[in-house]
């Protein structure tokens, strides 16, 4: 018989959670440095290591997801689970947005108390957090440079090889485009979506237009311009329909995901109400909202430092604001998913699927 009596030895929630470590992690510069300690300071501090630990966290769910999607175990149930993480930390980020509301009742002036006893460290030197922006695919021609540096000049050689490493392996954007890449979406047999996708799309804008054109509100020249906004098989529509625009406007930057997992995103989207793709739908969902609730995080956080500094660099060295400001614009992940709403048609447009093939649609990956 196995012997259980260390299994299940008592623990006390103090011990357990090692809340003497934890307490104890609050050594305030100014009180180092200075007689007079800034009252401030223990609130900078402690909002600044709960993101630590919050980082942390979205790195344990992140890796989990993507070791699912890497040894291709997407079967039904490890979508759901793979869903379940991360729409929690769907709700992490939405605690790191609220939580800067809570350092924003520490006033400028108040700041000013200690800011000067933080040069040279900077929020741009939390590797946690570049740790994150990496698992998720965040590229390098993507991102700004740190004052002409490479973003992860500030860390010791053992952390930048880590990044490295990440960067040519694994990430999530890279695993979720296979996975669309292998789905059993696009091998349709005889149907063929693309052909009949783009006479969806043919017969839409004909209707369009001719609501525009039978406006008896819009001038000549507005229907005209209308007309011409609306686009059609020739123009945004050509990076799903032709696969050589799709790989020129790879080659530019304009898109990432492969032209393969652009069809199999699009078809999940349109085909979403089929009961079979309600989860590789849910999935994507929540990619579109991590990227963009991390957006909303950067912008709060760049209007945060306008607030409390104004015009006045970081404590690292950077344009402040600025940066900040600008990474919000810029540090996107998932663009091809949120471009997918440019391809949408409605639902009455939608081609019918043959009935065989929808007893055949499922989301297991292919061996």
């Amino acid at each position: 018989m196995p012997d259980n009596s260390k299994k299940y030895t008592t623990i006390h929630y103090h011990s357990y959670l090692q809340l003497d470590k934890i307490l104890d992690a609050q050594h305030l510069r100014s009180a180092e440095l200075d007689d007079n300690p800034a009252h401030e300071e223990t609130l900078f501090i402690i909002v600044h290591q709960v993101y630590e630990l919050w980082f942390k966290q979205l790195i344990h769910e992140l890796g989990s997801v993507i070791q699912m999607f890497e040894e291709q175990r997407v079967d039904e149930r490890n979508l759901g689970v793979a869903i379940g993480r991360l729409n929690r930390m769907i709700e992490i980020i939405k605690l790191l947005i609220e939580q800067i509301r809570v350092l924003e009742t520490m006033t400028p002036l108040d700041f000013l108390d200690f800011r000067n006893y933080l040069f040279p460290a900077s929020g741009f030197q939390s590797f946690q957090f570049r740790m994150v922006e990496v698992m998720l695919g965040l590229k390098e021609e993507k991102r700004l440079t740190y004052h002409g540096h490479h973003y992860a000049s500030v860390f010791p050689e053992n952390q930048q090889e880590q990044l490295e490493a990440i960067t040519e392996n694994l990430t999530l954007f890279g695993v979720i485009e296979s996975w669309l890449e292998r789905t059993p979406f696009l091998d349709f047999g005889a149907f063929n979506f693309l052909k009949h996708y783009k006479a969806a799309v043919e017969r839409m804008v004909e209707k369009e237009k001719a609501a525009i054109n039978n406006s008896a509100y819009l001038t000549d020249k507005e229907k005209q311009m209308r007309v011409k906004m609306m686009g059609n098989t020739d123009t945004y529509f050509e990076s799903v329909l032709d696969p050589a625009v799709h790989a020129r406007m790879k080659a530019e930057g304009k898109l990432r995901m492969s032209h393969k997992a652009t069809v199999a995103a699009l078809l999940i989207n349109l085909y979403r109400d089929e009961p079979i793709l309600h989860n590789p739908f849910n999935l994507m969902v929540c990619l579109v909202d991590i990227d963009e609730l991390l957006t909303t995080w950067r912008y709060r956080h760049a209007q945060m430092v306008l607030r409390m500094l104004g015009r006045k660099i970081g404590t690292g060295g950077s344009s402040g604001h600025e940066y900040l400001h600008n990474t919000a614009a810029k540090h996107h992940i998932f663009t091809d998913l949120h471009n997918i709403s440019t391809l949408l048609i409605p639902r009455s447009e939608l081609p019918e699927l043959p009935p065989e093939l929808k007893k055949e649609l499922g989301f297991y990956a292919k061996e």
